[in-house]
C-alpha cells in the first residue's frame, strides 16, 4: 500500500496515530502536519427543513505545536441558480475548531489507558447576520477506541453570539477508520461524527436536546476521494420535529474531493 495515500486520509480526519502524543522532551513541533482539500458536495433532504442543494466546501486542518485545528468554509448554490432552495439565503457557513493541547502546554504526559491527549477545546460557527453564530468552550480529548482507533471527543458549553447568552452544552465525537486497502494503494474508510446538544434553554429552543450523527463511506487515493454520507437527525438545534417543519429524519450527502 502507498503510505502517502493512507497519510492523506488520516490527516484529513485530523488523526495520525493510535499512540499518545509525548511532549515531555520539549519538542513541540515534532507532530506538525497540515492538509487542505476542496469538496464538491450535494445534499439531499438536509434538515431542518428538508433542503436539497449543491455547495463547495474548502476543508483544512492539522497540527502546529500545541495547537490542533480543523475547519471548513461552505459556499452554497455555487452556480447562483434561482431554482435552488438556497437562493437568496445565507451563502457562506464557516466552522473553525482550534484545540490547545494541555500535554503540550505543560510538556507533560496526561495519557492514561485509552486517553491519549487532553485539550482546551473551542468551536466557532459563523453564517452571517441572520444565521447561526455561536461559540463553544470546553474540554477535549483524543481517545483510542477498539477498531475505530483515535477518536476526538469534546464536551463544550455553548455561547450564542446572536443572543449574547449561554445556551446548554454539546458533546462531539469524530473518527476516521480505513478498513479496506486495494492493491493500487487506494482504500475505503468509515468516517463521521456525532454532535449532541443538551440542556438548551426554553427561551432559545423548542426542546432541551437534539443532535445529529454522520456516517460516511469514502474511497481515497493520493489526490482524490469519492464519498457518500448518511446523516441521522433528532430535533436538530433544539427544533421540535413536526409535520410543518421537519427536524428529525435522514439526509444523504454525496461528495467528490480534490486534495491539495
Amino acid at each position: 500500500m502507498k503510505k502517502s495515500m493512507i497519510a492523506a486520509g488520516l490527516l484529513a480526519a485530523g488523526t495520525t496515530s493510535a499512540f499518545a502524543a509525548d511532549y515531555t522532551d520539549g519538542e513541540l513541533r515534532k507532530n506538525d502536519y497540515s492538509f487542505m482539500q476542496a469538496n464538491l458536495m450535494y445534499a439531499v433532504d438536509e434538515l431542518p427543513g428538508g433542503s436539497s442543494h449543491d455547495y463547495l466546501e474548502l476543508e483544512f486542518g492539522g497540527r502546529a505545536g500545541i495547537i490542533d485545528y480543523y475547519g471548513y468554509a461552505d459556499v452554497f448554490n455555487i452556480t447562483g441558480s434561482d431554482s435552488s432552495d438556497k437562493y437568496e439565503e445565507e451563502k457562506i457557513f464557516i466552522k473553525f475548531a482550534p484545540r490547545i493541547s494541555l500535554d503540550g502546554l505543560f510538556q507533560t504526559d496526561l495519557s492514561a489507558g485509552p486517553l491519549q491527549e487532553l485539550y482546551i477545546a473551542t468551536l466557532f460557527n459563523w453564517s452571517g447576520n441572520s444565521g447561526v453564530n455561536n461559540s463553544f468552550w470546553g474540554l477535549g480529548s483524543d481517545i483510542n477506541i477498539p477498531w475505530l482507533g483515535k477518536t476526538g471527543l469534546n464536551v463544550y458549553g455553548l455561547y450564542d453570539l446572536n443572543e449574547r447568552d449561554w445556551n446548554g452544552y454539546q458533546v462531539s465525537a469524530n473518527w476516521f477508520k480505513p478498513f479496506h486497502f486495494f492493491e493500487n494503494g487506494s482504500f475505503l474508510s468509515y468516517q463521521g461524527y456525532i454532535d449532541y446538544q443538551f440542556g438548551m434553554e426554553d427561551k432559545y429552543a423548542e426542546t432541551s436536546n437534539g443532535g445529529a450523527m454522520f456516517n460516511g463511506l469514502y474511497w481515497h487515493t493520493d489526490n482524490f476521494s469519492l464519498g457518500y454520507g448518511l446523516k441521522a437527525y433528532n430535533n436538530i438545534y433544539g427544533i421540535e420535529d413536526s409535520s410543518d417543519f421537519k427536524s428529525s429524519g435522514f439526509a444523504h450527502y454525496f461528495s467528490a474531493t480534490y486534495k491539495f
